[in-house]
């Protein structure tokens, strides 16, 4: 079995080409399920989030799945046109990557937050439409959970590790504060949620759109106002500053509608969504300030930084040994079992004439046999599991595959 994984991301990829390979949850489960349906695929999953996608897979043995051929079938898109933007890895280049990336080290924000829950969540999926397998699954957790020791054990510079704080913290530094400002922010999923509540917390009056059907049930961030989100352009001329986070696969504002609108000064648009929710042609208009998700880079990394990135350089480094023990051991582990099974029975074969010997009754021999059952297994596991954290992996491999031969028939 063999673990591979394709990617696009910020580093070498602009907004706009991210834009073509990015998936909703409808069209993830698609690509999941015809994947999981090819004999070679043991399993998948797909993540997909405002600065990446990426697909992985566990394969049987031998077998080369072109992955990135897959991906411009499901999107209609040229084969050779965007291969320069991916980036391929397998086995452990792309277990460290995961491990990396799942723990906010590999962000366009160095240590942010929302990442954790993005790879969490691209699990829950894979694995409530049944396709992840054994491998996919212990990688993803044990890289969540490595994840969840670094944020617990090192300390980064900020309080706030998420896009929309960055963008907070960019508009501070250009003298722009949010405080006392009339901002909407259209969606109310977790990215605009997250907007709202940082705006409300920097002291801005700010309203959250909710699509109408939903207004009677879903929350907004306590504080906001809510409009109804067909309502959006009406209100938008009040506004000092827009933010638009949603899901929609169209924009939520084009240039068409925003110039209809008559605004009649400055106005800050920030653009959160992938892809892009509102019109890129208004950055041409000389009173808007446009930003969208790649206008906040990863800060200058400090000294203090450096120190934090080391810390949790190891505790990775531990978490994914414990990985590869447990990838190595998976078909090993089975072998050890049976051969511990093997040597019990032929040790209860040696004693048998020893306890017909012995003046005991029928319950308590019963309950020696165990009693040596028992202890010979643990000594046989001790032995083998002594022989494991000695000797190199291939050389253990050999040893244990020696001794399932001594038992074989």
């Amino acid at each position: 079995m063999s673990i591979f994984m394709i990617g696009i991301d910020f580093n070498k990829a602009s907004l706009d080409i991210r834009s073509k390979f990015s998936f909703t949850k409808k069209t993830a489960i698609h690509l999941m399920e015809k994947l999981k349906n090819k004999e070679e695929i043991l399993g998948c999953v797909l993540l997909s989030t405002c600065n990446r996608m990426e697909l992985w897979t566990s394969v049987k043995n031998h077998c080369k799945v072109e992955l990135y051929k897959i991906l411009c079938e499901e999107k209609e898109i040229s084969e050779e046109e965007y291969q320069k933007f991916f980036v391929t890895r397998e086995e452990k280049k792309a277990v460290e990557h995961l491990f990396y990336l799942t723990s906010g080290l590999k962000s366009q924000i160095l240590a942010e937050d929302q990442i954790l829950t993005q790879v969490k969540d691209a699990l829950t999926l894979a694995r409530e439409v049944y396709c992840t397998d054994n491998v996919l699954e212990v990688l993803f957790r044990m890289a969540v959970t490595a994840a969840k020791k670094v944020k617990t054990e090192v300390v980064f510079s900020r309080a706030n590790t998420s896009v929309i704080y960055q963008a907070i913290q960019h508009l501070n530094m250009q003298g722009i504060f949010v405080a006392g400002k009339k901002c909407m922010v259209i969606g109310n999923g977790q990215m605009g949620r997250l907007a709202a509540l940082a705006l409300k917390e920097e002291g801005a009056d700010v309203t959250v759109t909710v699509r109408q059907y939903k207004s009677g049930v879903v929350e907004i961030p306590h504080g906001c106002n809510r409009i109804n989100y067909g309502d959006r352009m009406k209100f938008l001329p009040q506004c000092d500053l827009v933010v638009s986070a949603t899901a929609s696969p169209n924009c939520t504002i084009t240039k068409e509608q925003f110039q209809t609108a008559s605004i009649e000064k400055e106005i800050i648009l920030i653009d959160l969504a992938v892809p892009r929710d509102i019109d890129p042609k208004i950055r041409q208009l000389d009173y808007v300030k446009f930003y969208d998700i790649d206008s906040f880079k990863i800060e200058q990394i400090t000294p203090q930084i450096k120190e934090s990135l080391t810390k949790a350089d190891k505790i990775l480094q531990e978490q994914m040994d414990e990985f590869y023990d447990w990838f190595s051991g998976r078909e090993v582990y089975p072998k050890i079992q049976n051969i511990k099974n093997e040597a019990v029975e032929d040790l209860n074969l040696r004693i048998t004439k020893v306890l017909k010997k012995i003046e005991l009754d029928e319950k308590d021999k019963k309950a020696l046999v165990e009693a040596v059952d028992a202890a010979t297994g643990k000594v046989v596991l001790k032995m083998i599991f002594g022989l494991r954290d000695v000797l190199e992996q291939d050389i253990f491999c050999e040893c244990v595959e020696g001794l399932k031969k001594v038992y074989e028939k």
